[in-house]
Parts: C-alpha cells; structure tokens; sequence
C-alpha cells in the first residue's frame, strides 16, 4: 500500500475508467488484439493480469468477442464506438418511467447543429 497524503488509492483509475480505455484502445486499433496487445496501448503500465480481468468482465458483458489465436486470446469490440455510445443512450432511457420527459429535455438541449443533424436523420430516406 502507498502511504501520502493522497492516501492509498492515490494513482489508481476510477471505477469503469479502465474499461472504457480498453474498449477505446480497440477499437482505434481496428482489429483483434491480444491483452499483450492492448495493455502496450494504455497509459499507466498496468499489470498484465489487471488487463486480462477487463477484458474478461468486457467479454462476459458482451461488449467484446474473444477467440482463441496460439496460446492467447484476440479481443474484438462487438460494436464500434458509435453503436457502444447509442447502446448505452437506449440502455439510460429504458431506465426511466417517462420517456417522453426525457427526450424532450435531450432535444431542448441539443445545439443548433446537433438538432439539424437529428431532424435530417429522422427525414424518411428516399429509396435508391
């Protein structure tokens, strides 16, 4: 254990900060890594053993893919970092009792360029 002034903890990530910087080092990677792979694109120089637990807590959330390459494993995003994004935004509003409260508020709080860009998306698509 360290002794400070910032006391034990000090140095260590916030709960799901590790997570979210495996997932981010997938997927600017673009392609399977190995927990090799993926602990040489973190910062902080993690245990090799702290890597695989992510990756296993990842896997097991069905976030990521995982199969056998030799004597290791690859890991692979199930989604890009776009899908894992509206994943969570429909994971948020299923939570809650009023849906329609909360889109409202997320639309009266969107920019200007942001609500064009939703109005377009949502504009039924010509066939092509």
């Amino acid at each position: 254990m360290r002794d400070g002034a910032d006391g034990p903890a000090a140095g260590r990530r916030a709960r799901g900060e590790l997570e979210a910087a495996v997932l981010a080092a997938l997927w600017a990677a673009g392609e399977p890594l190995s927990a090799a792979a993926v602990r040489e694109q973190l910062a902080g120089d993690p245990a090799h053993t702290t890597v695989l637990t992510i990756l296993t807590r990842l896997h097991a959330k069905g976030l990521l893919t995982r199969r056998p390459s030799g004597r290791t494993h690859l890991y692979e995003p199930v989604r890009d970092e776009a899908g894992h994004a509206a994943a969570g935004m429909r994971d948020l509003l299923d939570q809650v009792g009023d849906r329609a409260a909360v889109l409202s508020r997320f639309v009266s709080e969107l920019s200007a360029a942001d609500e064009r860009l939703l109005e377009q998306l949502l504009r039924p698509q010509p066939d092509e």
